[in-house]
């Protein structure tokens, strides 16, 4: 049995907010109660001065497992989030080969259960991610995938995503769109404006992503599917997703931390470890993205987290591959860029990384009360640190060498302790 002590417990389902003990009996909260006692605890945790939180989830990961393990597996992934302080991701399907087929599904599941934290896979919504032809969705549930997507393609053929959509709401899963026109980009990775041009490069026009929201949106409002935007980078996406909400459309939409923390001009000093699809843009956007979580048009914070080699992210800037890294650094962002700026609250911010990505893929999970899954982590809201190191495979990230405020302690999934910054192993921590 296990015993955190005196910490600020907030779980964001129920408004719990106070300074309480938590007792956990196996992988179960058996009790949240104060002055419990010590007495044959086999670990008691001295949570003074940190958060407790329930364990957060990143709906939107690449473990690079089947088919690029160079950059990230199961395993690696796994520890990264860990030390992020998430006991849940969901893995996307662009694997190769890519998670089309029970095969895929089922080796993703098998290495997950291996792993410290719950892997949740994906599956693609067209075959071979090529747009063409609908997967198998009722049969790919069955074999255990928690919902579709094509991430990383878009999805050009609106009568097969009208398709899809359709049949997602019959079984009762999500579908996430990567929204951008590759016809509207001559550049992939950066924004096309004053600094693509200082930079003599073209770049991707916010069109692209606009005009898929619009459609993507349109569909969720004829269809009542639920759906989620993912990555959104452009104002103008942003109000398209409150008027399609307030139309009473079922969407949830993602900000990542890169997109609310950087601008365009992250990639004159930081190169092609701020290249990411979308890509960044003005401070407009930006602002933006931090108004559309403040009111709930955004409902999600996901990491996108995209671990590239350095050999890959050091090549020219049009031939270097899209995307960084972001589980070990998430929630530290969201607290140094939208807490500690006033944006949001703590428990804001945690409603966006544990109970609205839970409600998407209708887990249990993503909340702190007796008889649920002790999934948690404990943080040290104030501490002051500097990104150094990485757990991931690969450290492309714009991040490193920044100072950020918001440290990981503990991270406890089903019960066990999966992450430890103090790497103690006393009974009394």
């Amino acid at each position: 049995m296990i015993l955190i002590k005196n910490g600020r417990v907030i779980d964001p389902e129920s408004r719990r907010d106070e300074v309480t003990d938590i007792l956990i009996d196996g992988k179960i909260i058996k009790k949240i109660e104060n002055n419990i006692c010590e007495e044959d605890m086999d670990k008691v945790i001295d949570a003074r001065g940190m958060i407790v939180s329930p364990g957060l989830i990143d709906v939107h990961v690449h473990f690079r497992d089947p088919g690029f393990t160079y950059k990230e597996d199961i395993m690696s992934g796994s520890e990264a989030a860990a030390k992020g302080g998430f006991t849940t991701v969901v893995c996307m399907a662009n694997t190769n080969p890519v998670a089309d087929n029970e095969g895929i599904i089922q080796y993703i599941i098998n290495e997950g259960k291996k792993s410290p934290i719950n892997v949740l896979v994906t599956a693609a919504v067209s075959m071979g991610l090529k747009g063409m032809e609908l997967v198998d969705m009722e049969g790919l549930k069955a074999s255990g995938a928690v919902g579709f997507t094509d991430d990383g393609m878009p999805l050009m053929n609106s009568a097969l995503v009208m398709d899809a959509m359709e049949i997602a709401k019959i079984l009762n899963v999500p579908l996430s769109f990567h929204e951008e026109d590759p016809k509207l980009i001559y550049n992939p990775g950066i924004n096309e404006g004053s600094v693509s041009e200082k930079l003599g490069l073209k770049g991707a026009l916010r069109t692209a992503e606009d005009v898929m929201v619009a459609r993507d949106c349109i569909l969720a409002i004829q269809t009542r599917a639920r759906i989620n935007i993912q990555h959104v980078s452009s104002s103008e996406s942003v109000d398209i997703i409150r008027c399609a909400k307030s139309k009473g459309a079922d969407i949830y939409a993602e900000a990542t931390p890169h997109h609310f923390a950087l601008t365009e001009e992250a990639v004159i000093k930081y190169g092609t470890n701020a290249k990411m699809n979308p890509p960044l843009r003005t401070e407009e956007d930006r602002l933006a993205i931090i108004e559309g979580l403040k009111d709930n048009t955004l409902n999600i914070i996901a990491t996108d987290h995209a671990p590239h080699s350095s050999e890959e992210k050091e090549r020219e800037f049009y031939r270097a591959p899209s995307g960084i890294i972001g589980l070990e650094t998430s929630l530290a962002l969201g607290i140094t860029y939208l807490v500690k700026e006033g944006h949001l609250n703590i428990a804001g911010l945690l409603e966006k990384m544990t109970v609205s990505p839970a409600k998407l893929y209708n887990l249990e999970a993503g909340r702190i009360k007796e008889g649920a899954v002790a999934d948690l982590v404990l943080f040290n809201m104030d501490e002051r640190w500097t990104v150094e190191s990485f757990v991931s495979k690969s450290s492309n990230s714009p991040f490193l060498g920044c100072e950020l405020q918001g440290k990981v302690k503990f991270t406890l999934c089903g019960g066990r302790i999966v992450y430890n910054d103090y790497q103690s192993t006393s009974e009394y921590i």
